[in-house]
């Protein structure tokens, strides 16, 4: 599994996915990093990682068409198969969906399909269940589609919320599972390609 991901800022998701594969938890390899923010740790974390990296955004190619046709030119000259949006905030162009179509994997902070859509996303969505006095709260990985957290779900992980939690408690919570979440997701992602691949 060649693995690429778009990142917006620090890139957890992408260096926890890493290392794992490092250290054989996860039978992957890292190729490629683009980030639509020029000042996103996680360039700086490609770059030392000896990663393919890339600053790709609409400051640079303000036609959206352009930038879809960028980033997918991008992700094929790295020789990626599978695509992870780790901390990623913006919406993927038809082009990319369409090559990489059931090979796009992203986690949101909540147990979807609550708390999901349009401009739900980072704090916005841990305030929003705190809000609606949710009794449990989570992670979720799913493949991404042209609907906005729209896509099957490949895993989630619940974690209660409790009496007194604040914004910043809930999101520590929630983010400690993201990680693991995800590697189980891609090996998820793995096994179901695999039948097709052998009879390939």
């Amino acid at each position: 599994m060649k693995l690429a991901f778009l990142a917006s800022h620090g890139g957890s998701a992408a260096r926890h996915i890493a290392a794992a594969c490092e250290s054989g938890q996860l039978a992957g390899t890292p190729v490629a990093l683009a980030s639509n923010n020029s000042r996103s740790p996680a360039l700086l974390w490609a770059q030392e990682a000896g990663l393919k990296w890339a600053h790709l955004s609409s400051a640079r190619i303000p036609d959206a068409d352009a930038l879809d046709a960028a980033i997918l030119e991008f992700l094929l000259d790295a020789g990626a198969e599978t695509l992870v949006l780790s901390g990623y905030m913006r919406e993927l162009g038809p082009r990319v969906l369409g090559h990489f179509a059931g090979r796009v994997v992203n986690v949101h902070p909540s147990l979807l399909p609550r708390h999901g859509g349009r401009g739900m996303y980072g704090d916005r969505v841990h305030q929003a269940v705190l809000v609606a006095g949710d009794k449990e709260s989570g992670a979720t990985v799913h493949l991404v589609t042209q609907g906005i957290d729209e896509g099957p779900i490949l895993a989630q992980a619940r974690v209660p919320v409790l009496p007194g939690d604040t914004l910043a408690s809930l999101k520590t919570r929630v983010q400690a599972t993201e990680g693991n979440l995800m590697l189980e997701a891609l090996r998820t992602l793995q096994e179901s390609a695999t039948p097709q691949a052998a009879q390939l």
